[in-house]
């Protein structure tokens, strides 16, 4: 973790500014290649920084065009806002969220049942199946947090129609051990390989392709299952409007409570945000039924603290990893609030958590770039790339960011 991800927002500057001189030719040529461990230098390797916003995409964007034009940096700036566009269609569509996590909980009851099932999913966690290429995914999954992104593509295709385990299963050992688990990305990308998302479309790993983007350190010949259906499952559930956010009043008696979904307040500061005290969540242990990797716990737990000492003159006095929503309420009526402000939480544990206090007010303001982007989520990602050029040119000209 250490090496490849150091915790802090100083790290992620330093990977931010060693990465914006490759963001447009280089990485446009050469972004698709997994060259494996510790030779990801083709790609950002921003994106544990990313989703928990150690780093903001606005940041990120902007270092980016600061140097290239949007059309030069066109595959790059894709990249940041395919995150985007992931979790503004989850923001209106919770229930798909809701229904991996029941889906999840069948597979694991099937998993606790039947054996063969067990040991087929245990080979395929622990790299040990006939498949050479998805053994060593496995494995560096497992040991660095991170996989380059065609290979969790791949990764995940094989999962679901080589090996016919239940996606969800493979979703979770993702988010239980991927430095950059994120509820909307992982579950809606494992969903569009498996042909749930775009429905009837699904994503086929073949070896020809494996072959040519390891520069054929792997060629699965006639291993893969090489026309598979996709899986079947329900239609989409009625789209919600797109969250707005709430208004801040700093002038009441306010506390903080900060989670891995946003570490960089400094904006909420800006609004005029002086909290009488300021809380941790952490909700680790509600990523999954199952335990959640080590490394993955000492990483949010690291970027954490970071924050809080960067911003420690802003925050008041400091308590560190609440875990439910009454612990925020007692802990918040204690220091005198009569509301509870925390940057807006997308889909995922966290806003759980945080939905779930009835007796306090919750003011969850949201960052104008996602209040801007996350209503054109309505559809493919194709739709909304049209507006990406609109995004860009407000987001570059807002504050806060």
């Amino acid at each position: 973790m250490t090496e490849l991800f150091p915790p802090s927002r100083t790290a992620a500057l330093e990977k931010l500014s060693a990465f914006v001189p490759k963001a447009a030719r280089d990485y446009t040529a050469q972004r698709n290649y997994d060259r494996g461990p510790g030779q990801h230098d083709n790609v950002s390797t921003l994106s544990p920084y990313l989703r928990h916003r150690l780093l903001t995409e606005a940041e990120v964007l902007d270092a980016v065009l600061g140097r290239y034009s949007l059309s030069s940096a066109d595959k790059f700036v894709q990249e940041v806002f395919w995150r985007t566009y992931w979790k503004g269609w989850l923001e209106m569509r919770p229930a798909v969220w809701g229904g991996y996590q029941q889906g999840l909980l069948r597979a694991w009851d099937q998993v606790q049942s039947q054996s063969g099932l067990r040991s087929e999913w245990e080979a395929a966690c622990r790299g040990e199946t006939e498949i050479d290429c998805f053994n060593h995914w496995a494995r560096e999954l497992v040991n660095t947090g991170y996989l380059h992104n065609h290979a969790r593509m791949w990764f995940a295709s094989i999962w679901i129609f080589t090996l016919r385990l239940p996606w969800e299963l493979g979703a979770d050992f993702f988010l239980r051990h991927l430095f950059d688990g994120d509820p909307a990305s992982n579950t809606l990308s494992w969903r569009w390989v498996a042909g749930l998302q775009t429905q009837g479309k699904n994503y086929v790993a073949r070896a020809s392709n494996i072959s040519k983007y390891t520069e054929r350190r792997f060629s699965p010949l006639y291993q893969l299952t090489s026309n598979p259906e996709p899986l079947d499952g329900p239609p989409h559930p009625p789209r919600m409007d797109a969250p707005v956010g709430d208004t801040l009043d700093p002038s009441k008696p306010s506390v903080l409570v900060l989670h891995e979904d946003d570490l960089s307040p400094g904006w909420l500061f800006d609004l005029g945000l002086k909290p009488l005290a300021t809380a941790t969540l952490d909700t680790t242990g509600q990523i999954s039924p199952l335990h959640v990797a080590p490394k993955v716990k000492a990483f949010k737990s690291a970027i954490m603290a970071d924050c809080t000492t960067r911003w420690s003159g802003s925050l008041g006095p400091l308590t560190s990893g609440l875990t439910t929503a009454q612990e925020i309420e007692d802990w918040a009526r204690g220091a005198g609030a009569v509301q509870i402000v925390t940057p807006y939480a997308p889909v995922g544990p966290a806003a759980t958590v945080l939905y779930d206090i009835r007796g306090l007010p919750v003011i969850r303001p949201l960052r104008a770039y996602d209040r801007r982007a996350w209503p054109h989520a309505t559809a493919g990602f194709f739709k909304f790339k049209a507006k990406i050029p609109e995004l860009v040119g407000a987001m570059r000209g807002l504050q806060p960011v």
